[in-house]
């Protein structure tokens, strides 16, 4: 028997109450970015507070069976390193752009989900390949596009919800928009994260966001804003059922447009788990990488199962290791869970639910402001200076992207299946980058590492 002293630090098995204070930090570390997805996506589509606490605990479930898998490993599934899954900010706004489509709804979202799994599943071995499609120029206009795309969501959050509401013959404005109350607990939202971010360092400095939104519901609870309506009949525990919102439904549009997403994502995982390698020492195998990336697949697929979206590793943890330099991957496997239990508490969801959208803006202000930004960051690895050309790919693809958020009726009068395609910005973005850095970098213009790029992208989640 391999005794301990043997054993890789990434496979170490710590003391059960060092595993559970370990794991509690990190279930700490990333639970604001996990319940903020479900949060938004629920509310741009308008869902009741019961379906929005549904997503949170599913979401929770959800994150907590994906990171046990990725960290554990079953087959040829999961990377086996101290990973923490959680759902893709990236994939947000294709989400509710999907959620908000004539005749589509959850279900569309749900099967696109499970089926962009399936895609990331059968890919995965063939990472190298896909990614020569997807060089840095062409990945950071995806999610520079995405970014802008979610900022329009966090700006409207932020103004307290959406600007109109349905009415008996149409549409009839919002009377709450705009409120000033609303506007000022947003920026004190943004105010905290800023100010926790610039003033404190370590674990405080990695949990800003859900300060700021605890700071956020504390002023709004002063002034009687946050309704805790459904809280005290919400049961204790409660187990996540699959399926709750029927059956999935199979858009080709939707597949396609979370596909796409998938394949950024992939490549952003791949970056994020090189980077884990060095930190654990334990270096990342192509191997290695394929199980990774189809720990991705099956957590779409689960989640599209069990009612809530894409999955992908959060970059805040890979920090907190570094910080910690605790490599064990059985904390991330406790901290899994611990999301597991967390998900079967629907009171601890109905409270989640009970946020209120302005404070959940002012923390999405920077959370949708960072995933733009990290397309930028992205950009400055393309060459610019050599290659001007490149410049038309960002401009163009972009510009492009922005149609739909601009111009909601700019596609009305073309056909049905043309206008759906062409109305989903980030789709019609992801199309040109590609077309568009095959016409000005033909393959044989520039050295390529064995995943595509001159450099990996880092994780955005």
């Amino acid at each position: 028997m391999t005794s301990s002293a043997q054993l890789h630090s990434v496979d170490e098995v710590l003391p059960r109450a060092t595993l559970c204070v370990l794991g509690l930090q990190h279930v700490l570390v990333m639970y604001a970015g996990a319940i903020a997805v479900p949060l938004i996506v629920g509310g741009a589509l308008r869902l009741p507070k019961e379906e929005l606490a549904f997503l949170i605990s599913a979401d929770l479930f959800c994150c907590g069976l994906v990171t046990m898998l990725q960290c554990i490993g079953v087959w040829n599934i999961g990377i086996r390193l101290p990973v923490m899954m959680g759902v893709a900010f990236t994939a947000v706004a294709p989400i509710i752009a999907i959620g908000l489509g004539p005749g589509l709804g959850m279900p569309a979202v749900f099967g696109a989900v499970i089926a962009s799994g399936v895609f990331t599943y059968v890919a995965a071995p063939y990472m190298s390949g896909l990614a020569r499609w997807f060089p840095p120029v062409v990945t950071g206009t995806v999610v520079l596009v995405i970014g802008i795309s979610l900022l329009r969501v966090g700006i409207n959050w932020v103004a307290g919800g959406q600007p109109t509401l349905p009415g008996p013959h149409g549409p009839v404005a919002n009377p709450l928009y705009g409120v000033p109350l609303n506007l000022g607990i947003a920026a004190s939202v943004l105010a905290t994260v800023l100010l926790v971010s610039a003033t404190l360092r370590g674990f405080l400095a990695n949990i800003s966001v859900l300060l700021g939104i605890a700071v956020g519901c504390a002023i709004a609870v002063v002034f009687g804003k946050v309704s805790f309506a459904g809280i005290g009949a919400a049961a204790w525990f409660n187990l996540v059922t699959p399926f709750h919102f029927g059956p999935p439904s199979f858009d080709p549009m939707a597949i396609a447009t979370l596909s796409v997403v998938m394949v950024v994502i992939m490549i952003e995982s791949t970056g994020l788990f090189m980077a884990l390698g060095e930190i654990s020492e334990r270096p990342v195998s192509e191997r290695d990488l394929a199980r990774g990336l189809r720990a991705d697949g099956v957590g779409n697929i689960i989640g599209g199962v069990f009612g809530t979206f894409s999955y992908t590793s959060y970059s805040q943890n890979i920090g907190l290791v570094q910080i910690t330099g605790v490599r064990s991957r059985w904390v991330c496997a406790v901290a899994g869970a611990m999301l597991v239990v967390l998900g079967c508490v629907p009171k601890l969801a109905f409270l989640a639910a009970s946020i209120p959208p302005y404070v959940l803006g002012g923390a999405a202000m920077v959370m949708f402001g960072m995933v733009a930004a990290s397309g930028v960051k992205i950009l400055s690895r393309a060459d610019f200076h050599g290659n001007g050309k490149n410049l038309y790919v960002v401009a163009v693809s972009v510009a492009l992207g922005m149609i739909p958020l601009v111009a909601e009726h700019f596609f009305a009068q073309l056909p049905e299946l043309a206008a759906k395609f062409l109305h989903n910005g980030i789709l019609l973005g992801s199309f040109s980058a590609v077309l568009l850095n095959l016409l000005f970098n033909r393959p044989g213009r520039a050295a390529r590492t064995p995943f595509g790029a001159r450099d990996e992208p880092r994780n955005v989640a």
